[in-house]
């Protein structure tokens, strides 16, 4: 069956950590950590095939998923998959008398998240009873995103339970135990980087008294895409910036003279979207958590070419692509590479891209004050008034948390949770500049 799969899916081999997958989600429950990209869908759906009857009629798998789109994702790959076993969809936004209708022939495979697969459990609309295996996909997010009471109730709903697998790009420090996993044997390949990358490189050719201009249309061009731009000295990562703002295009900047809190707090917002810019010396070429960087500029070619390779390797990871500009004068010839890039044409008169619609919050309470991601998801929901979807990434430092809101919505949240505790202590919030 996993041959005949893999041809369908036009696959010739798995990779490692499918296989190791594979075979642990055979003799146990399995939590797999992974990153993003990484082919951590058929990590799961592999094994899963190997667990569905074709003689039971009525559900047996359930996999929980934090976003409409990764629902759909998923079941775009099992029906590629070409198992002959049914698979349905059930999201927010997507119509319930749709979803019914379909759950009255039940599918051996359901993905929903968890707030339409609660809904739908609280109307009877499907039987949990040959429910033999639940996946829980992108748990993290899941979390994040508030979930966990819908998964709560979701998982007391499952009495035939036999096998559970949770899916993560994140290692946590404690699985919840409403989970139910039971001595679940860990797959972790969140260190492994040996996917080559998918990389193309393009010049953007322009005198030097040009070359400020010539970049700010570049990244006018790039639009709304993350995009990390090195420099070799740290004055020119501020000139650059300084410039960028001038022009209407909000950036942060990353470089070893400044303060560590400082530092922290650019990344963070370039992880969380609230700036798709971040300028930075070569400090943040390696060794940093700022994933799916898709467009990487080299504003000032490196001096040597182990450094230019870890600046390419912030884009293209794992089985995304990804694009390298080198910015050079007409008569300077590209280093490092064999052959010379294709020509970037930039626009005649770029005009910068809508800002982000994320900004960040500050809440001045982390770790260390026994704050978790749970417990914020709760407070600006709950009291804070966001709709799931107005809330984007949350990350709790030691004395710190930081969250995405949705920029048309965090100013009237700051108005809202004001003097709000978190953990029953009064605790600060602003908006992150």
């Amino acid at each position: 069956m996993i041959a005949q799969t893999l041809s369908n899916l036009k696959i010739t081999a798995l990779n490692p950590m499918q296989e190791a997958a594979m075979n642990a989600a055979q003799k146990s429950d399995m939590i797999l950590l992974s990153p993003t990209g990484s082919g951590k869908t058929l990590g799961f759906l592999l094994p899963l095939l190997g667990l569905l009857n074709k003689n039971i009629p009525t559900v047996q798998a359930l996999i929980l998923v934090p976003s409409r789109e990764l629902a759909l994702q998923i079941e775009q790959v099992f029906r590629a998959m070409g198992s002959g076993f049914k698979v349905n969809c059930c999201y927010g936004g997507h119509p319930v008398k749709v979803e019914r209708n379909n759950l009255s022939e039940p599918p051996a495979v359901l993905i929903g998240t968890p707030g339409r697969i609660s809904h739908h459990l609280r109307r009877e609309s499907f039987s949990t009873r040959t429910i033999h295996t639940l996946i829980l996909d992108e748990f993290d997010k899941a979390l994040e995103f508030g979930f966990q009471d819908d998964m709560e109730y979701i998982i007391k709903q499952l009495p035939a339970l036999k096998k559970r697998m949770l899916i993560s790009a994140t290692k946590m420090d404690e699985i919840p135990s409403f989970t139910g996993l039971v001595k679940p044997v860990q797959i972790d390949f969140l260190s492994n980087t040996t996917i080559a990358p998918d990389l193309k490189y393009k010049l953007v050719i322009s005198e030097a008294a040009d070359k400020l201009n010539a970049l700010f249309a570049l990244v006018c061009k790039i639009g709304a895409n993350a995009t990390l731009i090195f420099c070799n000295h740290r004055d020119a990562v501020e000139r650059i910036s300084e410039l960028l703002w001038i022009k209407g295009l909000p950036n942060d900047i990353f470089h070893g003279g400044m303060e560590q809190e400082d530092r922290e707090r650019a990344l963070l917002k370039f992880r969380n979207g609230s700036h798709r810019i971040l300028i930075t010396t070569d400090m943040a070429s390696r060794g940093l958590d700022i994933p799916e960087i898709e467009h990487v500029v080299h504003y000032q070619l490196p001096h040597n070419e182990e450094a230019f390779l870890h600046r390419n390797g912030r884009t293209a990871r794992m089985h995304a692509k990804g694009t390298a500009y080198l910015m050079v004068t007409p008569d300077e010839k590209p280093a490092y590479l064999n052959e010379i890039p294709e020509e970037e044409i930039l626009p005649e008169n770029p005009k910068p891209p809508k800002p982000s619609p994320w900004s960040t919050l500050y809440i001045a309470a982390g770790k260390k004050d026994k704050v978790n991601k749970v417990d914020i998801v709760g407070l600006l929901l709950k009291k804070g008034g966001l709709d799931k979807d107005e809330l984007g990434l949350i990350e709790v430092l030691d004395y710190s948390s930081y969250a995405a809101v949705k920029r048309t919505k965090i100013e009237q949240l700051v108005d809202t949770i004001k003097g709000e505790k978190v953990k029953n202590k009064k605790v600060k919030f602003e908006i992150s500049i």
